[in-house]
């Protein structure tokens, strides 16, 4: 466990004026990270609840942790962040929040279900029609030594280098890379310094990767598992939600050397409107999103390709970086849409002929197995079973599968077109194919509601970046503004994941409000030599 970072000679005076019953607090985002940032100044700062209000310019909140849909219609993910033991913000986070059945935390009610529901992959990359157990990495030793040296090589050093600058082309067609990259979602343009974060956070992982072992799940998908009981909690101690509100800009006051938040300008239903933030008060934003302007399509429509001014993430940060040099560059994370989007999809199943199948041919059942990568796929596509029901009130005669594809730009090897223009139907024919399912085909896509997401910001946060890009979560001179999310700096964590969200929260209220609390340190597995050397041998191919 290590200590926040101690606060500046003016934080600590601005602090001394920190009365948590009367000073309010303006989250801009109702992201997991910004609902986190609410329990913090709740249950450790001592803050009313009825002095907190999250905006969102949606009409529902949880963000990227969505949710939505019906077995009539059928349901949407845009997609699903894995879970593993050592996050350990997210679970001191909702150690404090109750489940929505059962009556313990939410944090028991996940390691109790993945006590039950243990992730053992039978299948983690599937070829020719015919499962893949264990594969095995087929790493060559240049592509050891690369590795080694990315794990110990300072940050500094990478700059904004991709993967790709680092490796030879032919690590890109090992099965290390295809189990990597389709669990992570890299691509080799992205940034060195990411990969080099993932290789050291999840060190520990490595000698069950090609299991999947270690993957935690929640019950239900993670809007219902996670973010219902945030808000259920949020909203029984009188947080305010201010949806379908965009937030377009926010105005800055100077006193003493420092700046502060003085307002926030916002437009609801047409019209402008704006929120006097008083000395005391604070303010904490997300920056940008991961997936700001994603469409849907249907079974017979193919999701349209948005950009950046479609939503107000941006564009917010584009004006708040354009007057504040500390506030980063988000250009480096927007202008780059061929190199950041990809294509996911759910599908609604209304007959057990497909479950069935999958679970037969990749030899485990639903929930078991996590994510199945066609490894021949000219889309890199995957799919995911989760146990069902995913949603609650889900009938059950009704079953639910997500997938994704990382090359949508790709021709597909069956339907010959990319993911990225095809409609539902055609990018459930491709798995169909890839499954080498035929004499079925016509009745299961009978019964198949299929639902294309494009997201054209989805691995923004991976694409290369130097010192500065990402603004520090509380920069330096402004006394009452944190930012939070994906796209603001901490050391040593990882992107992508719900466990910087809610770091990023944890740190953000910890250090405006000076809290004499202690953060859970990142988990940092390369100090552990039991760790070391089990991912050695992994890497390696050493027999167990």
């Amino acid at each position: 466990m290590s200590r926040p970072t101690a606060a500046s000679d003016s934080s600590i005076k601005r602090n001394d004026r920190f009365d948590p019953t009367t000073a309010s607090a303006y989250l801009v985002g109702s992201g997991i990270a910004s609902l986190a940032a609410a329990v913090f100044m709740i249950r450790d700062g001592d803050m009313l609840g009825h002095n907190i209000t999250i905006f969102e310019e949606l009409g529902t909140v949880g963000g990227s942790l969505d949710g939505s849909g019906s077995p009539e219609s059928g349901y949407v993910l845009r997609g699903g962040r894995m879970l593993e033991s050592k996050y350990l913000c997210t679970f001191d986070l909702f150690s404090s929040i109750p489940a929505l059945v059962g009556g313990g935390t939410v944090t028991q009610e996940i390691f109790a279900w993945n006590e039950t529901m243990k992730t053992s992959s039978k299948s983690r990359l599937f070829r020719d029609g015919h499962r893949q157990t264990a594969p095995a990495f087929g790493l060559s030793e240049k592509h050891l030594l690369t590795i080694e040296r990315l794990a110990l090589e300072p940050e500094a050093l990478l700059g904004a280098s991709s993967i790709a600058d680092q490796f030879e082309p032919t690590f890109f067609k090992t099965d290390f890379w295809f189990m990597w990259c389709t669990t992570f979602a890299f691509q080799p343009w992205h940034s060195a310094v990411e990969f080099k974060r993932y290789l050291v956070r999840f060190a520990h992982m490595v000698s069950g990767f090609e299991r999947l072992e270690g993957i935690m799940r929640t019950v239900y998908n993670q809007y219902d598992s996670l973010v219902m009981p945030l808000r259920k909690w949020l909203e029984e101690r009188g947080v305010k939600f201010r949806l379908n509100t965009r937030i377009t800009d926010i105005s800055f006051a100077e006193h003493d050397g420092e700046k502060a938040v003085s307002r926030i300008i916002y437009e609801r239903n047409g019209q402008s409107g704006e929120v006097a933030v008083r000395p005391g008060d604070y303010v904490v934003v997300t920056l940008g999103s991961m997936t700001e302007a994603s469409s849907l399509g249907s079974m017979e429509t193919v999701p349209a390709l948005n950009g950046k001014a479609y939503g107000g993430g941006w564009s917010l940060w584009e004006k708040l970086a354009s007057d504040h040099a500390l506030f980063g560059h988000p250009s480096v994370f927007t202008d780059h849409i061929e190199k950041s989007k990809w294509v996911s999809f759910t599908t609604t199943m209304s007959d057990p002929a497909f479950l069935n199948i999958v679970r037969d041919l990749t030899g485990n059942v639903p929930g078991e197995g996590g994510l199945v990568t066609f490894a021949d796929s000219a889309w890199l596509a995957s799919i995911v079973i989760p146990h069902q029901p995913h949603f609650i009130g889900q009938p059950d005669d009704v079953s639910v599968f997500w997938g994704y594809g990382l090359s949508v730009d790709s021709p597909g090897d069956f339907v010959h077109k990319p993911m990225a223009e095809c409609n539902g139907r055609e990018i459930m024919t491709e798995i169909l194919g890839h499954l080498r399912i035929k004499e079925q085909t016509a009745d299961i896509l009978g019964h198949a509601i299929c639902i294309p997401c494009m997201m054209p910001f989805i691995t923004s946060q991976f694409l290369p970046r130097t010192k500065g890009d990402r603004p520090q979560v509380v920069p330096e001179g402004y006394s009452n503004l944190a930012f939070a999310g994906q796209f603001c700096e901490l050391p040593d964590d990882v992107v992508f994941t719900v466990e910087y969200s809610i770091r990023t929260a944890q740190t953000a209220v910890y250090k405006m409000l000076d809290l004499k609390r202690e953060i859970p340190s990142v988990y940092k597995g390369k100090f552990d030599p039991k760790v070391l050397y089990k991912a050695f041998k992994a890497l390696h191919g050493l027999a167990a």
